[in-house]
């Protein structure tokens, strides 16, 4: 009981600790000046003007903190709910209970998987209600209807609990085939399972949940598709996707692999932004594409989880060991240790997120320069970052904490600021990109800036 104490303790410190960091670390102060109004950023006169970056409303503020709770309570609760399993030792009885009902092995698996999801989905499910509906409703960033919100957490959690009956025996079967390797093929496994999610995911996993169609304005796709030409992009799928019957949020991405690959935009943004923006982002979005980093991306990602997975082999013997008793357990091999390897995955990632982060902001910046190599459209890039931090209710400088460890892109009034710097064609300089281009049709080079075209 002394262990379980002291044990139980040290989880809750840890938890109590990043909350406070999540709270008092990540303030964010809204200015006393008034936020630049919307209708200046698409004024004649400003085209080539810098742009200031605006301070985030009150509104935008609040949201942020809210934000920040919610995940602190996140962080939280998803430390105490492996640890009740394990402490409780009700893993221990449900995996006693499988393996009676059950008796074949995948058949025990699949009976104490499926158990466990749901129990873990139902306790989950408050929080999600809150942090997806509630939340996003209040702020006036979701117009998603009760039921809708209820069919897509259902379908999540049916997609969740098949792969798990699908793949998720393998590492156990693995672990207990080879005990002291098993970190290694499992690394290997995995660059090859998360290729594998990414390429049938922009297929069989997102239009679950909302209708993607190509985009409907003709005369716009034919500028993408030139822009794709001059990016070295042959073939290229554009696509939009109807998240307003849910959202009010903008974005637009880069998903699939190989034949599934395509850039995706949100009606919401199409419905915000104009032309210039527009081909701003879809430049951002052809970085990722022509700079492989969806392949990249997985790549280090997969270093990281080899890393963890070694780790993890090394230090479970000793902790099973000491814990086997209360846990009801003596082996990684055993299905009664997956909230252990749901405990392990939370705390690793806490750990390995600022580098995971880091290298997401990267890619991040290179497809920033890649889009303004490609488009010469600083204003305009600049003006697309500010409507979106504006309609997303976002912030232009998060604090430094919530950067490190929880920020996958640039904050806005750096990628703003970027944006109104970096124009290394007025000056005769070298793009970095520029290997990929290809010249516009008729013309013997990328399309002049404004300031240039000026000067003839």
């Amino acid at each position: 009981m002394t262990c379980f104490k002291s044990v139980k303790k040290l989880l809750l410190w840890f938890a109590f600790g990043a909350c406070a960091c999540l709270v008092l670390n990540g303030q964010a102060r809204p200015s006393e000046s008034p936020s630049q109004p919307p209708a200046q950023l698409n004024s004649p006169f400003l085209t080539t003007a810098p742009v200031t970056v605006p301070e985030p409303s009150p509104k935008a503020v609040s949201f942020y903190h809210s934000t920040m709770l919610l995940l602190a309570v996140v962080v939280l609760w998803n430390l105490l709910i492996p640890a009740g399993f394990l402490f409780t030792g009700f893993s221990a009885r449900l995996r006693s209970w499988a393996e009676k009902t059950g008796r074949k092995w995948y058949f025990s698996y699949a009976i104490y998987y499926t158990a466990f999801c749901l129990i873990y989905f139902l306790l989950l499910l408050p929080l999600i209600y809150y942090g997806r509906f509630v939340l996003f409703h209040h702020y006036d960033l979701s117009n998603q209807s009760f039921d809708r919100w209820l069919s897509n957490s259902a379908k999540s959690a049916g997609i969740i609990l098949l792969i798990g009956l699908a793949a998720g025996w393998i590492p156990f079967l693995i672990i207990k085939k080879s005990p002291r390797r098993w970190w290694l093929y499992l690394g290997l496994l995995t660059p090859l399972y998360l290729c594998f999610t990414l390429w049938i995911q922009p297929v069989l996993i997102d239009p679950l949940y909302n209708n993607f169609t190509p985009l409907q304005d003709k005369e716009f796709e034919a500028k993408i598709l030139a822009e794709a030409t001059r990016a070295g992009i042959q073939g290229s799928r554009v696509y939009q996707v109807n998240t307003s019957v849910d959202s009010k949020l903008e974005n637009a991405y880069v998903t699939g692999l190989m034949g599934t690959r395509r850039i995706v935009f949100y009606d919401t943004l199409l419905q915000t932004m104009n032309e210039d923006e527009m081909l701003f982002v879809t430049g951002h979005e052809m970085g990722h594409y022509v700079l492989w980093h969806p392949v990249k991306h997985r790549a280090f990602k997969s270093i990281l989880i080899l890393v963890s997975l070694y780790v993890a082999c090394r230090l479970a013997g000793p902790v099973i060991g000491r814990f086997k008793t209360t846990w009801g357990f003596a082996a990684p091999s055993d299905f009664a240790a997956l909230p252990l390897g749901l405990l392990a995955i939370w705390l690793f990632c806490f750990v390995n997120l600022p580098i995971y982060m880091a290298f997401r902001r990267h890619l991040e910046h290179e497809a920033d320069r890649f889009g303004l190599e490609l488009t010469h459209e600083n204003h305009a890039a600049a003006t697309a970052f500010v409507k979106l931090m504006q309609m997303d209710l976002g912030v232009p400088r998060p604090g430094a904490f919530f950067t490190i460890w929880f920020d996958s892109h640039p904050c806005f009034a750096d990628r703003i600021g970027f944006c109104n710097t970096y124009h290394p064609w007025e000056t005769g300089q070298s793009s970095q990109y520029e290997e990929y281009f290809r010249p516009a049709e008729g013309s013997a080079g990328p399309p002049l800036s404004p300031a240039q075209n000026n000067k003839h």
